[in-house]
């Protein structure tokens, strides 16, 4: 399962770090960060899908029991809770300046100190990832982190992540940590528990495989480096560094690497394997071995030869042992995936790289390699005989909606297996990685019997890796139906379970896009990315008449390379689709036949009026097409928007999200005006209007008075509230953003990597009268209740302290309009006891002279309608007792 990411100038554009030698992050304690207007606080959870992406690494900490870590390409990093039998996710807070920090190359776990864990992040060492990487160290498994930059990049998503692991803690002095480094950046050692690093300048090779030197895009140009580190515990004595010290590099001709000094000199180990890059390597410090799987391309999704070997360190011996030798007639595939069964050493498994059909094969070995049996053969061809059952119950998807013919069976045992983990404390559970899963066993040693099958189940609850693309909640029907990159998308009745099966009939890999009807939304349309050169009948547009239940497939016009945007008009009367490769179509047929648009140019991405059924919009390098005719002709409209914007439609409105703020239509997109207070926006999306509200609300993913995050608006977007804070960021999030018709409040969000989020309210809902006032985030309860003061004709302001810590506070205001007649302006005013100080404050403009504040409207909010409020917020050192007097100002 190959992992996508949503490309476009907006990712290009995230902020870059500073390039500093060392950098200190901690992921952020909310409540004492600034939001604009006003904060509320949300529950966010997964919409169950479990999986959906490639796990490339598994990692047990062999000093303490279930403590296990998984790593993904895209979607950050996990730690298994073994109480309540799911994955915790660790790296929510990277935001969207960091995203690439979602993409982990390596995991290393302290087998002494076993609340120490590491991990190297980074997802691209080409431009696609402005940022370097940086090695993050946690002391409370993953809970929270703090961060070496590196002067480099690190490329989580790049060929060649699924080998290693390339980040080791010494396990005689956990102080001494190795790193193997991509892009020709050799090898880096730490002395300080990976406070800072430095270059090992004794390593003598830095690696020189690339899959592509002339690839024009840059992703397969990368230098693989150097790939894993491996100690030999036996060398070395508690609190004293490991004296022997393995490491593999992407080298043909010189794979393998090796100290006996701790460190101090290295030397390419002698009479060493060549031909073929070392993926993986274990050390058998009881029977002195170092085992190592070899294919001769870097992975993950090729392979086609290779071996596995074995050095005595006595002798100084390799001897191959290959289940499968690479010379042999049968082989085809490489190896990878290898791992050791600690309670018995001379037992181990090793995995092909790569076996895409029939199946993976694992081969299983307890002489060390001298003989080895397969997890399943031929029993006269194609039929198979498997040492295994699969129960898939927990995750039906698995079957990806298949029933193939022998030798190939569903669901598949695995692909893409370049982790592959025995439990160091029990010889009876495996675990491992696949392109979009983990599988796990629990009485593997049922394998050695001359009958015997083992039992294989997924292991993904929590873990979810899907990239999110589109996603549609309809107001009646199911509650949410998505459209995700690899496996299609689902239809969720029930937010909380795992749906029995993925989009299917067409099964287009991709969908790129999906919309309902509005006043019929049991009619859906879908498009994707559909590989026809594979399926030559494959049309890339289904259609459903049953909320997204069942498909069946539309046709597509000449000239189609992929699915583009597609759009629905509210009485499911016409359909509009911009496909890639080829322009813009209407059909009145929902699908069976399409005839070409006019006045719009191919590429445009394409939505349907939610009010007037023969009103459809486009948006194409800035500018506004719009046809009242079905989608028929299209006529110019407003220019001058945002390249990049994202267009959305709610009622008879029309909204454009985009890198320079967030615009709104009253006229059907001839006319746009700009939102002041969002500087830049990635999606806008609509739910449920509040109580005693007519408009939908409105959500945004962007940057609201300098603050980025997701924010809800109750009134058009007059004021906002921000509802994630920055625990949960989630990378590069918001391609797809859509609030729920039918529960006030609701929002879906679309991540890149981390499936799809839901989040409600947990606070009671806003006053029917007046726009909503949420609290912000405390750290502590707050120290008083409000504060309010009538003021001078018709304005009040309401003063509370929303959050205290020794020597400062957090404080939030509530301006209201209590006259009769609208504001233009308002101004605020309060004494403090002596010796309190504002340090920061948003949603106005201050200024403070001895003990007096005065704040004024910023240049968004100072407009209120009669019983209208605004809210600011602001942070103080000092004592947190509220004035006694706030006063307020009209004008």
């Amino acid at each position: 399962m190959r992992s996508i990411r949503s490309w476009g100038p907006a990712a290009l554009a995230a902020t870059v770090l500073a390039a500093a030698a060392a950098l200190t992050f901690v992921a952020p304690r909310p409540a004492l960060q600034p939001v604009a207007a006003a904060a509320e606080t949300y529950n966010w959870r997964n919409v169950r899908i479990d999986g959906g992406g490639f796990v490339p690494g598994i990692v047990f900490n062999p000093g303490q029991r279930d403590l296990i870590y998984a790593r993904t390409d895209i979607g950050g990093a996990y730690r298994w809770n073994p109480s309540t039998g799911s994955w915790i996710p660790l790296l929510d807070w990277v935001g969207w300046d960091r995203w690439g920090w979602n993409g982990v190359l390596s995991i290393a776990a302290d087998p002494v100190q076993t609340n120490r864990v590491y991990a190297a992040v980074g997802m691209y060492t080409n431009s696609w990832d402005p940022n370097n990487g940086a090695i993050l160290r946690s002391t409370d498994r993953g809970n929270s982190w703090s961060a070496y930059q590196l002067p480099f990049k690190v490329g989580g998503n790049m060929p060649g992540r699924g080998q290693g692991e390339r980040l080791a803690v010494d396990p005689n002095d956990g102080r001494v940590l190795y790193y193997g480094a991509e892009g020709g950046n050799g090898l880096w050692r730490s002395t300080d528990y990976g406070v800072s690093w430095s270059r090992v300048t004794a390593f003598p090779n830095a690696g020189n495989y690339t899959q592509d030197p002339a690839d024009p895009n840059g992703y397969l140009t990368g230098n693989q480096g150097v790939t894993w580190v491996e100690f030999d515990p036996s060398t070395g004595s508690t609190g004293s560094p490991t004296r022997t010290i393995y490491v593999g590099v992407a080298d043909k001709q010189n794979p393998v690497y090796r100290s006996t000094d701790a460190g101090v000199t290295w030397q390419r180990i002698p009479d060493q394997p060549t031909g073929y890059l070392a993926h993986k390597a274990v050390v058998d410090p009881a029977g002195g071995f170092l085992y190592i799987a070899t294919s001769d391309t870097g992975g993950p999704y090729d392979g086609g030869k290779g071996d596995v070997w074995k050095l005595s360190r006595s002798t100084g011996a390799w001897t191959r042992i290959s289940p499968v030798p690479s010379t042999s007639a049968d082989a085809y595939f490489g190896y990878s995936g290898l791992t050791i069964d600690r309670q018995n050493p001379g037992t181990l498994v090793v995995a092909t790289q790569i076996s895409w059909w029939p199946d993976v094969v694992f081969f299983r070995t307890r002489d060390g390699g001298a003989t080895w049996s397969r997890v399943w053969d031929y029993n006269g061809y194609p039929n198979r005989v498997n040492r295994y059952t699969m129960d898939i119950s927990a995750n039906p998807w698995l079957d990806f909606n298949t029933a193939p013919s022998a030798p190939e069976q569903t669901p598949k045992l695995g692909w893409m297996t370049e982790s592959l983990e025995i439990d160091p404390f029990d010889s009876d559970r495996m675990l491992y990685g696949t392109g979009a899963t983990v599988y796990a066993t629990t009485d593997l040693t049922a394998w050695d019997g001359a009958t015997g099958t083992f039992t294989v189940r997924p292991m993904a609850r929590g873990l979810e890796e899907t990239a999110v693309l589109d996603l549609a909640s309809p107001p009646s029907g199911p509650p949410l139906v998505s459209a995700l990159g690899d496996i299609g998308g689902f239809r969720h009745d029930d937010l909380t379970a795992v749906p029995a099966s993925f989009h299917d009939t067409p099964n287009l890999g991709s969908n790129t896009s999906l919309d309902f009807a509005e006043a019929n939304p049991a009619v859906m349309v879908r498009v994707g990315n559909g590989d026809r050169a594979a399926n030559p009948n494959l049309n890339r547009i289904g259609v459903s008449t049953d909320g997204g239940r069942t498909w069946y497939q539309g046709q597509e016009p000449g000239g189609v390379t992929g699915g583009g945007t597609v759009a629905l008009s509210t009485d499911a009367s016409a359909v509009v689709w911009s496909p890639q490769g080829a322009g813009v179509h209407f059909s009145t047929s929902r699908g069976s036949s399409w005839s070409p648009a006019s006045g719009i140019p191919a590429g445009a991405t394409v939505e349907a009026s939610r009010s007037a059924a023969s009103r459809f919009f486009g948006l194409a390098a800035g500018r506004v097409y719009a046809s009242a005719d079905g989608g028929r002709t299209f006529a110019a409209a407003a220019s001058g928007l945002p390249s990049d914007g994202k267009l959305r439609t709610v009622g008879g409105d029309v909204w454009v999200a985009g890198s320079d703020g967030l615009y709104r239509s009253t006229d059907n997109g001839a006319t746009f005006g700009r939102l002041a207070s969002v500087s830049s926006a990635v999606n806008v999306g609509f739910g449920k209007a509040a109580p005693g509200r007519a408009y939908p609300a409105v959500f945004l993913v962007g940057t609201v008075d300098g603050v980025r995050g997701v924010f809800r608006s109750d009134d058009t977007g007059a004021t906002w509230v921000r509802i994630n804070d920055d625990q949960h960021q989630y990378g590069n999030a918001g391609e797809a953003l859509t609030g729920d018709p039918r529960v006030f409040g609701r929002v879906y969000l679309g991540t890149n990597g981390r499936g799809i989020l839901v989040a409600d309210r947990t606070g009671p809902e806003p006053t029917p009268t007046a726009t909503a006032s949420p609290t912000a985030t405390p750290t502590a309860t707050p120290t008083a209740s409000p504060t309010a003061s009538p003021g001078p004709g018709g304005c009040s302001a309401a003063y509370r302290v929303t959050g205290s810590w020794q020597g400062g506070f957090q404080a939030e205001v509530t301006v209201r309009n209590t006259g009769s007649t609208p504001t233009s302006a308002w101004t605020v005013t309060w004494t403090y006891p002596t010796g309190t100080q504002v340090t920061q404050l948003w949603g106005g403009a201050h200024t403070q002279s001895g003990t007096t504040v005065t704040v004024r409207n910023a240049s968004w909010n100072g407009a209120l309608a009669p019983n209208l409020t605004t809210t600011f917020g602001l942070l103080a050192n000092g004592n947190a007792t509220p004035p006694s007097t706030v006063s307020c100002q009209r004008g």
